[in-house]
Parts: structure tokens; C-alpha cells; sequence
């Protein structure tokens, strides 16, 4: 079926003894010279045991320069080198405190000062021959492993509080996936944003070498994606918009046995549109049989990754929206302003429990009491509907959820409405104030190059599938959405294009 290239599955290493410092060596242990990264933008290759190499000679030169429990920010540029930096942060004894070497200086100098810093780190050529490797510094999985700042959308960011169980020990729930044949992942994601970390470090657990691109270029990764054959892609869902711009029902995708998303909410019919392009499998004289599995991951920074899984198999119904099934060791609630739980079809704040969950954010107690309550529960903020079955159904976040005359809008509902629109590509929505009202739904909409239609229209179209509060007042045709690093929009700058 793939020739003479290895298949790997979802499988090998489960991680529940191992830290940051420590797995990289004990996969070099296992897999030795096998491959397990290649980088197009340079052309290199890494075998575990070359990793290993880097990450104990990197560790050598960081112990010099801290101590034990010091904070070193990882200012490297985005890429491979970036994920194994932190590795030999750790290894060193230190907690490595990724950033995205793109932030404004500001930015990065705000992270150094907050999470008080004894080293920041702009280059691998910062640590080149500096000393002979060193044993790892000791470290227990439930020991702090590593900050991991928010993307600071609304106010500065935080540190989240991370422990190693919480990065390293949970990916051996990808063995209860299905033994999917994957030879080969693609991931073009920031190293410093937890699901692009996850990723990596994820890929490298299970066996599965990875097609690292240090920036996301949706021709690239088509290229990639067919040239190389390779059977998995893990994104967030405006790459895939941005595939789908790029030509993508033009390839031959039918490698791909898997498609992995997260970070944001995936609209269920480009989750299936993808799916049509990859296969089951590929048969002698048949060639592609059947669609490819589309898993999308329900997570955030301050669980350490993902903790609800839900996958759609070609030919079986699943309802979109939902979150899917809890991962092990984690556990659900669905709770209204008063912290009581909510009957079946109501909408309530989800909060979760698991090993996961951030110890706090760093050097800020009151931001932590008001995510993380005294049973371990977090608050995540985001609001849910309870639905059949265990389910639990997204509907927005508690902070962007619209008020108007009373009535809550979810403005995930809206931008929904909107991208039916032949010509939508893709729709924010967000809360407007109003003398009247409190406020009113508006949206930002990128439309496909050539159409014509008016914003008028759109908001016509909008208020013919939405109740009248609902609808958006208005609608604003834009070149592209202000984004985040992933890719995911920015509300408050949404928000700010209506003056």
C-alpha cells in the first residue's frame, strides 16, 4: 500500500514516567537512526539520535548559564530547533518559556520580566561548543515543566504553570485512536503556541516523522502533501480555508488517511470536504477507497493540550458541533452563573478536571482564583449546551457572547449564517454597542476574488436564516481577518474595524 516506507501507527511511547528533559533520549533508545524530522525550508533531516545529540550538547551550554528552576525564555526562530531548545532547557533543569520569535520586542521583553528570566535565548548558535554533555537534571512527571504564555488577546498574557505529566503524559492517549496507517505528518504551526508544541512532541512519541515548515504556506504544504504522499496534516481550521483557496480540490490528496485540527472551532462541512480528499486506503488496481478520518481536538494552553477528542469516519453521522469524548482522566461540568449545573439543552460554562490542568499562572494569583477553583475545577470560559448522550455542544466564548435586548447571540451562529453565502469565504462576528440594545451583532467578512456582492445583501441573506436579534446590523467586506499567531481571529481587533 506505501511501497517500502515504514508505517507508523499511534503507538510506541506512553510517556506517563518521562519529562521534557528526558524523552528525547529515550527515543533515541528506541528508534535510534531513523528519521524524524525534515525541514523543506532547509532541506535538513534529524534522526532521533542526532536530535538526542543536539538537545544533551544544548543542555550542556544552558547549565552553565542558570540554575536549577530558572526560567529561560526560547526567543529562537520558529521551527524544529525551537521544540528541542525546550527539551534541552529542561534537561538542564531549567523551565523553558517558549515565545514566538516574530512578537514585537515589547512583547517578548513583557514574558522575560513576568516570568523573571536568568537567560533568554535568540539563537542555537548562542549555545554551540560551549561545553561536554552533561546527565540530565533530575525531575519528576509531576513536577512544573514549563511556562506557556497565553496569546493575550484580551489583556497581557500569562503564564500558564505546566508540569510535565501535563505535556509529556497525556500523549499516550493517542494508543486509544484508531490504528490508523500513517507513514508521514505535515505541521506548519508556531512552536511556542501549545497545540504547534503538542504536535511535535506528540509526532515524535508515537513513531511518526514530521514535515516541519517553519511558516504556513498553503501551496508549500499542498506540495508537500502530494509530492511526498504523505498521510497526515495537523492544522488549525484557517488553514484549511486557506487550502481550499490554494487549490486544494485540485490535488491529490488521497494520502492522507488522517486530517487533525484544533485550536478553534472547524465548521463541520470543510471537516467533510477534507475528508473527500483523502482515503481510507489505496488498493492495488483500485486505487483510493472510502474517505480519510478527520479528528478535531478540544483544548487550550491551560490544560497542557487537548482533552476531548472527536472524530468523524467517513459514512457515519456525527452531530458538528459537539465537543467529543473526554480523554482519560478527565472530567466535565456544565454549570450557570450561580456554579449550578444545567439541565439537558441548556447553555452553561464548561469546566473541566484532569491531570492536565495548569498549576496556575505564573507570579498571578488573582488571575488564577478566577480560572481555577479550590476543588481543581478550571473554568474555561467557554459556553456549552448540554446534549444527548454525555455531550456537550459548543457555543462560544462567555467574554464574546452578544447581549442584545436581553437575548444572548453566539456570534459562532452568526458567522455560521453568513458562510453559507456562496461568496463568503469566511465571517467574525462580533457585539456592537447600542444605545437601544446594549449591543447589536456585526461581522467582518472575507468574500471570494471576483464576486460582487454587497454588504447589504449579506446582511439580507443573514437575517433570512437567523431570528431578528441575531441577524447582523452590519456587514463589512475585508481583505483578510486581524489573526493571532495560529491563525485564529482576534475579536477585539474585529471589534475595532467598526470604529
Amino acid at each position: 500500500m506505501f511501497g517500502t516506507k515504514p508505517v507508523q501507527r499511534f503507538r510506541l511511547v506512553s510517556g506517563r514516567s518521562s519529562t521534557l528533559g528526558t524523552v528525547m533520549a529515550e527515543l533515541a533508545a528506541i528508534h535510534g537512526n531513523r528519521r524524524l524530522v525534515t525541514e523543506p525550508a532547509t532541506g535538513r533531516e534529524l534522526t532521533y539520535r542526532q536530535a538526542a545529540e543536539l538537545v544533551a550538547s544544548w543542555s550542556a551550554g544552558i547549565a552553565q548559564r542558570i540554575s536549577p528552576g530558572d526560567r529561560v525564555v526560547v526567543a529562537v526562530p520558529n521551527g524544529y530547533d525551537q521544540f528541542l531548545m525546550c527539551l534541552a532547557v529542561s534537561r538542564a533543569g531549567g523551565l523553558p518559556v517558549p515565545v514566538n520569535a516574530q512578537m514585537r520586542a515589547s512583547e517578548i521583553d513583557h514574558v522575560e520580566a513576568d516570568s523573571e528570566a536568568a537567560l533568554r535565548i535568540r539563537s542555537v548558535g548562542d549555545l554551540a561548543g560551549l561545553a561536554e554533555a552533561i546527565d540530565a537534571v533530575a525531575a519528576s512527571p509531576g513536577d512544573v515543566g514549563a511556562l506557556f504564555y497565553t496569546s493575550g488577546t484580551t489583556g497581557s498574557p500569562k503564564g500558564a504553570v505546566l508540569t510535565h505529566r501535563a505535556l509529556v503524559g497525556q500523549l499516550g492517549v493517542g494508543a486509544a485512536l484508531p490504528k490508523v496507517p500513517i507513514r508521514e505528518s505535515v505541521a506548519a504551526l508556531p512552536v511556542a503556541h501549545i497545540m504547534g508544541f503538542i504536535t511535535l512532541l506528540g509526532m515524535a512519541m508515537a513513531g511518526i516523522p514530521v514535515v516541519s515548515f517553519e511558516r504556513f504556506r498553503a501551496a508549500e504544504v499542498l506540495d508537500a502533501i502530494e509530492q511526498r504522499r504523505s498521510s497526515l496534516f495537523v492544522g488549525v481550521p484557517a488553514m484549511y480555508r486557506m487550502l481550499l483557496e490554494a487549490g486544494a480540490a485540485e490535488r491529490d490528496l488521497s494520502s492522507v488517511r488522517v486530517w487533525v485540527s484544533g485550536a478553534d472551532v472547524m465548521p463541520p462541512e470543510l471537516a467533510r470536504t477534507f475528508q473527500g480528499f483523502g482515503s481510507m486506503a489505496t488498493l492495488p488496481l483500485v486505487g483510493s477507497v472510502g474517505g480519510a478520518l478527520f479528528v478535531e481536538g478540544y483544548g487550550m494552553v491551560e490544560v497542557g493540550g487537548g482533552v476531548a477528542v472527536k472524530m468523524l469516519v467517513p459514512g457515519v453521522p456525527t452531530r458538528g458541533d459537539a465537543l467529543g469524548f473526554r480523554l482519560p482522566g478527565y472530567h466535565f461540568r456544565v454549570v450557570n452563573q450561580a456554579g449550578q449545573g444545567v439541565r439537558h439543552g441548556e447553555v452553561g460554562e464548561l469546566l473541566l478536571r484532569g491531570p492536565g490542568v495548569l498549576r496556575g499562572y505564573w507570579n498571578a494569583p488573582e488571575a488564577t482564583a478566577a480560572v481555577l477553583d479550590d476543588d481543581g475545577w478550571l473554568h474555561t470560559g467557554d459556553l456549552v449546551r448540554r446534549g444527548p448522550a454525555g455531550t456537550v455542544i459548543f457555543q462560544g466564548r462567555s467574554k464574546q457572547v452578544i447581549k442584545s435586548g436581553g437575548y444572548s447571540v453566539y456570534p459562532v451562529e452568526v458567522a455560521a449564517a453568513l458562510e453559507q453565502h456562496p461568496d463568503v469565504l469566511e465571517a467574525a462576528a462580533v457585539g456592537m454597542v447600542d444605545d437601544k440594545l446594549g449591543e447589536v451583532p456585526v461581522a467582518a467578512v472575507r468574500i471570494r476574488p471576483g464576486a460582487r456582492v454587497r454588504p447589504d445583501q449579506l446582511v439580507a441573506f443573514a437575517a433570512d436564516r437567523l431570528a431578528h436579534y441575531k441577524a447582523p446590523r452590519q456587514v463589512m467586506v475585508v481583505d483578510d481577518l486581524p489573526r493571532t499567531g495560529t491563525e485564529k481571529v482576534q475579536a477585539d481587533r474585529v471589534r475595532e474595524l467598526f470604529g
